[in-house]
C-alpha cells in the first residue's frame, strides 16, 4: 500500500511532509523547518514519529527539529556530504542509497545545485518524490553553492522519474515562479493554463504543492532548457541544455 502523505504548511512559506504506513505504524517526517505545525498534526492523527529525512542543512528546513525530537525520538537521516553542518544524524546516506519506511523502499538522489550536498527521496512504490530546494514547482533553487551544469544534471536526474511521480517540494513558491516563467516561455498553452489554476488556487487560499512530475515537465522552465520553443525565445537556438538553463536560472535571479 502506498504510503499516506500529509503537507504541513511551515514558517511563512515553507512545507513539511509526513509519511505513514498504515500497517506499521512508521511515520516519517521530511524536513523540519518549525515544531509547532508538525507536532499538532502528529498529535491529531494519533502518529508516532518514527524518521525524520533531512535534504539539506539550510535553517528553515532543519530548525525544528530539536523540539520535535523532544516528544518524538526519531531516527535522523540525512547525508554524508552535509552531515558536517546538519544535526546530528543517526544514518549517513548518499547517491544510491536505499532504505525503508514501513516496508516501502527510499531510493536517495544526490540533487546537489541549491546547495552541495543535497538530496532527495524517492519512494516508486508511492509515486512521491520529496525535492525540497531542488526542484520546485515550477521553479528550482537558487544556485547557492553548486554550478548550472551541476543543477541542470541534478534535474535531468528528477525529470527521468515517471511522469506520475508527485513532487513535494520545499516552499510556496508557485505564483511568483509563474510570473516569471511566462516571461521565458510565452506561447506555452499548458503553462498559461496552470497560471489561471495557480492564481485560483492562491485567492482560495490553497496550496499549489505537491505538483505533478508531468505537469512541471510541460509548464516549468527549468525543466526544458531543451526545448525549442524556449531557446528561440532565448536566442539560444540548438545551444548546449545546461547553458540554456544557466540562461534562465541567471534571468531569474535579476527578475
Amino acid at each position: 500500500m502506498p504510503l499516506e502523505i500529509v503537507t504541513i504548511p511551515c514558517l511563512s512559506d515553507n512545507y513539511a511532509f509526513l509519511a505513514h504506513d498504515a500497517a506499521s505504524g512508521e511515520t516519517a517526517l521530511i524536513d523540519a523547518p518549525e515544531p509547532g505545525p508538525i507536532l499538532s498534526e502528529l498529535n491529531a492523527r494519533g502518529w508516532t514519529l518514527s524518521h525524520v529525512l533531512l535534504t539539506h542543512h539550510h535553517w528553515d528546513h532543519v530548525d525544528g527539529l530539536p523540539g520535535i525530537l523532544e516528544s518524538h525520538p526519531a531516527k535522523v537521516i540525512g547525508a554524508a556530504a552535509d552531515a558536517y553542518r546538519l544535526p546530528a544524524l543517526d544514518q549517513q546516506v548518499g547517491e544510491g542509497d536505499v532504505f525503508e519506511i514501513g516496508g516501502e523502499p527510499v531510493q536517495v538522489l544526490d540533487v546537489s545545485g541549491h546547495t552541495i550536498g543535497h538530496i532527495a527521496f524517492y519512494m516508486p512504490e508511492s509515486a512521491a518524490v520529496f525535492t525540497a530546494d531542488s526542484l520546485m514547482a515550477l521553479g528550482c533553487g537558487r544556485l547557492f553553492e553548486g554550478t548550472a551544469p551541476q543543477m541542470w544534471a541534478s534535474l535531468s536526474k528528477l525529470a527521468a522519474l515517471p511522469d506520475e511521480t508527485i513532487v513535494y517540494s520545499g516552499h510556496e513558491y508557485t505564483q511568483s515562479n509563474a510570473k516569471f516563467a511566462i516571461t521565458v516561455d510565452p506561447d506555452n498553452s499548458a503553462l498559461q493554463q496552470r497560471i489561471i489554476e495557480i492564481d485560483d488556487a492562491r485567492a482560495a487560499g490553497k496550496p499549489t504543492v505537491p505538483s505533478t512530475l508531468a505537469v512541471e515537465k510541460a509548464t516549468n522552465p527549468f525543466l526544458r532548457a531543451a526545448d525549442p520553443a524556449i531557446q528561440a525565445h532565448l536566442g539560444m537556438i540548438d545551444a548546449d541544455p545546461a547553458a540554456v538553463f544557466a540562461e534562465i536560472r541567471a534571468r531569474k535571479d535579476r527578475f
